[in-house]
């Protein structure tokens, strides 16, 4: 099923906002004219990415500046697991996901 976040229209560069759909907290950026769909929880420690700071491509959590690359998921200066990166799904002028 598909669950719309946000039209495309809307999607501009540096855009950021938080969903919640079927009880997971989800992220949606807009990198490099790319949207990513991440889990809104750094996998470091739980803390919610939704205020982390972004330069390019490095999302840096505001908790603990945990700093990840945002085309692969990869942590740069830390030791955890990889951000949890979400397929995105289109339908007509909205992009999604499917649950």
């Amino acid at each position: 099923m598909f669950v719309a976040l946000e039209r495309l229209i809307n999607l501009d560069e540096g855009y950021r906002r938080t969903f919640r759909v079927g009880g997971r907290d989800l992220l949606l950026l807009v990198v490099e004219q790319q949207p990513v769909l991440l889990e809104d929880r750094c996998p470091h420690q739980g803390a919610p990415l939704r205020n982390a700071t972004l330069a390019g491509t490095v999302l840096r959590c505001a908790r603990h500046g945990v700093e990840f690359d945002l085309l692969g998921g990869q942590p740069l200066n830390a030791t955890c697991a990889a951000l949890s990166r979400l397929a995105l799904a289109y339908d007509g002028d909205r992009i999604g996901i499917d649950v």
